[in-house]
């Protein structure tokens, strides 16, 4: 999780009171489950997820058995994925070849999109490997009941962890909303202004071109003796 800024306070449009109950509905909320999808043999499937500057990731990812079989039962060799984490300027923060399962961590060092790709080799007949992912994003990321062992804390209190990690989420990614639309206003202001500039080189080419064309009909009627 990003670390908060000094001097920083809460925004004037979001108060105390509503931090607090967007606090308690987060961490009320039941855990995310794996999410699970189906995927092609010799086909690409990916996913993304916005992350901020130092907030932790962590993913898992297994694939699952054939419909009608047992959970228990071998995976058939056809059934197996490789999987590439990227950073939104294109850094690799994970890769995996050709696997059943596995797991990855890491802290974000860039703010943006990372996109996890999952790829199944070409296999003759095609095949459909399912596979559930599970991806989780700053204080969601958290491992909670690890937290209360190592601390020795009874559940009252990593529930106040809880709604104390939410709420400086929740601050945070605030600021984090109203520097993006910093960032988009500028971005808007300098391409007006490259739309305006751009306009008048437009007409300034415009009315070269005019000129040039009037001037030569004018000497081509000279020649002529037309005029």
């Amino acid at each position: 999780m990003a670390a908060r800024r000094p001097g920083s306070s809460t925004p004037r449009w979001l108060p105390h009171s509503m931090l607090l109950i967007l606090a308690v509905l987060f961490a009320a909320s039941p855990a995310a489950r794996a999410l699970r999808f189906d995927l092609e043999s010799g086909h690409t499937k990916c996913i993304s997820d916005e992350i901020k500057v130092d907030s932790m990731a962590v993913g898992k990812y297994k694939v699952v058995g054939p419909d009608g079989s047992s959970p228990d039962a071998p995976l058939p060799e056809s059934h197996r994925i490789s999987l590439r984490v990227t950073s939104p300027y294109g850094n690799s923060m994970h890769y995996s070849e050709n696997v059943q399962s596995g797991h990855f961590a890491f802290t974000a060092t860039e703010a943006g999109d990372y996109l996890a790709c999952f790829w199944a080799p070409d296999h003759k007949p095609p095949v459909t490997v399912t596979f559930e992912f599970d991806w989780k994003s700053g204080v969601t990321a958290k491992d909670w009941p690890n937290v209360a062992k190592k601390g020795q804390v009874d559940m009252m209190e990593i529930e106040l962890k809880k709604l104390e990690d939410a709420i400086k989420n929740i601050h945070e990614e605030m600021f984090y909303l109203r520097e993006r639309e910093e960032e988009m206003q500028n971005m808007n202001k300098q391409t007006n202004s490259r739309m305006g500039w751009l306009g008048f080189l437009s007409l300034g080419i415009c009315l070269s071109v005019a000129g040039l064309q009037l001037w030569h009909l004018k000497t081509f009627f000279e020649r002529k003796k037309l005029m």
